[in-house]
């Protein structure tokens, strides 16, 4: 696990795709749990620890996670979060180019719960929940498009969701058209940045996740200008 800001109040890990961030009925051990635990052997504290999970990555994106230390930032940070106060920034590899390369996506998302998938609508509808992102092109190689997403709102799959919409699937994503799967199981999306006021302190924070250590992502954020 890294590590990638701590204080008092909050701590911020890099997640690992293929990791989930809460207990789902999979079982496995979330990546909340195992930050407790490293929590708790660090300090050697007696008892339970507290970790308030403030935000989700899907099971197959890695990067930038946000966990509260106490209930003050807990109770703060969703408040944050749900008003659109935390700026949260992604990167994405597509195998299409967007048209027009920089834009807005805005639209209404309907989420069916049996497909564990979300639909995009023009206009809205029973049930559905507007989503907004800015998009831009940052750089590309003879096969790939790397993108950089500002989400302006946190729905279900949005981001994956709403670039499939302008026919730019996320490289892996097979549930949002994607030509083949990746090997590892991931989806070429990353949460990349987090920036917002501190709960308490309300020091500026700004964190930045390492991309994903393999060739695609290497070459293609090594072109970045």
């Amino acid at each position: 696990m890294t590590i990638l800001y701590e204080d008092n109040h909050i701590i911020i890990v890099n997640k690992e795709s293929g990791e989930i961030v809460q207990g789902d009925k999979t079982g496995d051990t979330p990546l909340s749990e195992a930050v407790k635990a490293d929590i708790k052997e660090r300090y050697a504290k007696p008892g339970n620890v507290f970790l308030g999970v403030v935000h989700r990555l899907d099971r197959p994106v890695s990067g930038v996670v946000v966990f509260a230390k106490t209930s003050k930032a807990l109770t703060r940070l969703n408040d944050m979060f749900r008003e659109g106060m935390v700026r949260k920034t992604y990167w994405a590899i597509t195998q299409q180019r967007p048209n027009p390369e920089v834009g807005t996506i805005e639209g209404w998302l309907t989420r069916n719960e049996k497909q564990n998938k979300s639909y995009m609508h023009d206009k809205e509808k029973p049930g559905a929940k507007k989503a907004v992102l800015n998009y831009k092109t940052i750089t590309s190689s003879e096969r790939y498009v790397l993108l950089e997403v500002e989400l302006l709102t946190g729905r279900h799959h949005q981001i994956r969701c709403q670039l499939a919409a302008i026919g730019c699937p996320i490289k892996g994503d097979l549930k949002y058209g994607a030509r083949r799967s990746n090997p590892d199981g991931s989806i070429s999306l990353m949460a990349r940045k987090v920036e917002f006021e501190h709960p308490v302190s309300h020091q500026l924070i700004s964190v930045e996740a390492p991309v994903p250590k393999d060739n695609l992502w290497r070459d293609l954020t090594s072109a970045i200008p």
